[in-house]
């Protein structure tokens, strides 16, 4: 059996498009993908960093999963559904997103070691 993991925090950001269509239609990606939202915050807008980037400002949320994922087969599926909003690596550091999606938390573990190789 599976086993599922419980206090799961993901981040939710985006300053291009529709930020909160893009953030339902992630949800209903992630529940495609073994992942089950268990908790949904508030949306908040935030200014674009640095100070003066001339972007929009930041939509955010944070969402409260489950899963039987690890933590590095579901940062792929977060990679993955973030691609499949546009979104591209590599480009300008602090730049535009159409989607960002970042584990906050998962079990009370360190996942710096995750986004140091990616």
């Amino acid at each position: 059996m599976n086993k599922k993991y419980a206090a799961i925090y993901i981040a939710l950001g985006a300053n291009l498009s529709n930020p909160q269509e893009t953030f339902s239609r992630a949800m209903l990606a992630l529940e495609n993908k073994t992942v089950d939202v268990k908790a949904v915050s508030g949306l908040w807008q935030s200014p674009a960093w640095p100070p003066g980037s001339h972007q929009p400002d930041y939509i955010n949320a944070v969402i409260k999963i489950t899963t039987g994922l690890t933590p590095i087969e579901l940062l792929d599926v977060l990679q993955d559904i973030e691609k499949q909003h546009g979104r591209k690596r590599g480009g300008e550091r602090w730049g535009p997103r159409t989607l960002d999606l970042d584990i906050i938390l998962f079990n009370n573990l360190n996942l710096r070691f995750l986004y140091r190789h990616f």
